[in-house]
């Protein structure tokens, strides 16, 4: 059960300048709704001050009580002030967020971002491009604010070789995720991938079903058992709940294949054992 600040229920309940504002100075847009959290936001903008500030957003209560605080928190300050602000001062205005929460202080800060290159005509492109040096500064994961070289640091220096390795050293992609693109850019570049072997290979399939698939699983009273593997094919069976689900092969596909696939190889292919 995630614990929320008093702060982040209030303006949840009561949220502070919601809706939009007719002919706004600039607008920003963060987020998807194919992902469950959409925000845009308007500003008024007179002699370099933001004089007002409203939003629109569809997510859940950590979303708008983001953006509900960054309103108060931008409306009367200068263009100065408010591009210093970022989502980790989102979320302590707030008195804190639950780590899986964080990304909703993100969206807050990259539609602000956003509006802001908008008013500028800055151009919005930030993906990492291979011709690109090393950047000390650039921000790649900004849940947890790790940068470009303390990833490749990682790889280079730590032998991070997988998403999840780069989790543990860094923080980076264990909040909303929008960053593992990146990361994984960075990890092909940087460490590229290694063939295991048999034994290696199984041994890290049976890891990730037992440490990610399970957990997630074991809270709808689920479970998942490694049957066996061939080349790139794993046969699992499913356990508890989860043997008798309607939505077992999307469950497979979406969940099991998908997670294998993120931490072992991308050519994994799961088969349900009954």
């Amino acid at each position: 059960m995630w614990e929320y600040s008093d702060k982040v229920k209030e303006h949840y309940k009561n949220p502070k300048n919601v809706g939009s504002i007719e002919n706004a100075d600039a607008i920003g847009e963060a987020g998807a709704l194919s992902c469950g959290d959409k925000l845009k936001i308007y500003l008024k903008i007179d002699n370099g001050i933001i004089t007002d500030a409203k939003f629109q957003t569809f997510g859940c209560g950590s979303a708008v009580a983001s953006s509900s605080i960054l309103t108060e928190m931008i409306i009367g300050k200068t263009l100065e002030e408010v591009k210093k602000i970022t989502n980790k001062d989102i979320a302590d205005e707030l008195g804190g967020l639950p780590p899986e929460k964080m990304h909703c202080s993100v969206m807050g800060h990259e539609a602000l971002e956003d509006a802001l290159k908008g008013y500028f005509g800055e151009n919005k492109t930030q993906e990492v491009k291979s011709e690109e040096k090393i950047d000390s500064k650039k921000v790649i994961c900004n849940c947890f604010s790790v940068t470009e070289k303390e990833i490749v640091e990682a790889i280079k220096e730590k032998n991070a070789k997988t998403l999840e390795d780069i989790r543990e050293l860094t923080y980076a992609g264990g909040g909303c995720g929008r960053c593992r693109e990146n990361i994984k850019f960075l990890l092909d570049k940087y460490a590229p991938a290694q063939e295991l072997s048999p034994v290696q290979f199984v041994l890290k399939v049976n890891k990730v079903l037992e440490t990610n698939v399970a957990h997630e699983l074991g809270k709808d009273s689920g479970g998942i058992e490694l049957v066996d593997v061939k080349g790139k094919d794993v046969f699992v069976k499913l356990t508890g709940t989860c043997s008798s689900c309607k939505n077992a092969t999307m469950t497979l596909k979406n969940f099991v294949e998908a997670q294998l696939k993120e931490h072992v190889d991308k050519d994994i292919t799961v088969f349900e054992v009954k």
